[in-house]
């Protein structure tokens, strides 16, 4: 079936819409950064860059790392801008733009965050780093997509909705697990658990500036969170809508984070740039050592 014309936008060139990409310009191992300038902190560490675009907020490099082919972007912050660029991504490698179709040998793509967050438990110091075992959506992104959850990711999702009550003000909740290829190559030595993205920075994460919040207990509730030893570690703005999206879509998919501050003793880092240089020269030098 041919896909219309208004459902996947394409540019003039048949580049994809927001990203301005061609199939050819993306890796099949992809890193994705929230902070467009923080691509240039990735890819410099490449022993040769092919391909350098911007649009927007997203920035791209393509180039080869100890003789790994791999593609670093930016998405911005949030899970929106994840609902565009993991969808654009995807149809670069599965969907023939020519000819507007499905192909019927599917690729999966490896997906990797690199990015800062905020930790919920006492013992996950800033400049710590933390291994996303599991993103847990408080954006409800993902409730517009048929998501079917493994028995193991139900039991979590049901224990979460009796302790994190939304008074019927808040999205419903998801969970997906991150790939268990990409957890074995990449998580060793770092801090591990649940990963809880959340629609803003400020309210959303219990930050009070000049205002009241609605739901004043939200820290505490992540924090308290325990189903079978699994702990909320961190949260940031991303994960729960990367693992889902990858999950439906057929790709690899994991998040790691630096910590930039600890919200439960009100640590803020500060060392962040050396700390951010240190974990992605650590997930590149981990990366190289992959198999497709």
């Amino acid at each position: 079936m041919k896909i219309p014309e208004s459902e996947l936008i394409l540019n003039a060139d048949r580049s994809v819409y927001h990203l301005n990409l061609q199939p050819e310009e993306i890796a099949g191992t992809i890193i994705n950064v929230g902070d467009p300038d923080r691509v240039q902190m990735v890819s410099k560490y490449f022993d040769r860059i092919e391909i350098k675009k911007q649009k927007r907020e997203f920035v791209t490099h393509t180039g080869i790392y100890k003789g790994k082919r791999i593609t670093v972007i930016s998405t911005g912050i949030g899970t929106d801008n994840i609902d565009i660029v993991y969808n654009e991504l995807d149809a670069l490698v599965n969907i023939d733009l020519k000819n507007r179709t499905i192909k019927e040998k599917l690729t999966s793509l490896n997906l990797i965050r690199i990015g800062t967050s905020g930790s919920l438990q006492e013992n996950i110091p800033v400049d710590g780093f933390v291994f996303s075992k599991y993103g847990l959506g408080l954006d409800g992104l993902l409730n517009f997509y048929r998501f079917t959850n493994t028995e193991q990711e139900r039991e979590i999702i049901k224990s979460f909705w009796k302790h994190y009550i939304g008074k019927g003000i808040l999205a419903q909740s998801y969970i997906a697990k991150s790939s268990p290829k990409l957890e074995s190559a990449l998580s060793e030595g770092m801090f591990s658990g649940i990963t809880a993205s959340c629609s803003g920075f400020y309210a959303p994460q219990g930050r009070i500036l000049r205002y009241e919040l609605a739901f004043p207990e939200i820290i505490d509730l992540l924090t308290s969170f325990q189903f079978q030893n699994n702990f909320i570690t961190n949260f940031e703005m991303e994960a729960g809508a990367m693992y889902g999206l990858a999950k439906i879509l057929g790709h690899h998919c994991c998040s790691i984070n630096a910590i930039v501050a600890n919200r439960v003793t009100k640590q803020h880092t500060h060392k962040g740039d050396e700390t951010m240089n240190n974990l992605i020269e650590l997930v590149l030098d981990r990366i190289s050592r992959m198999t497709d």
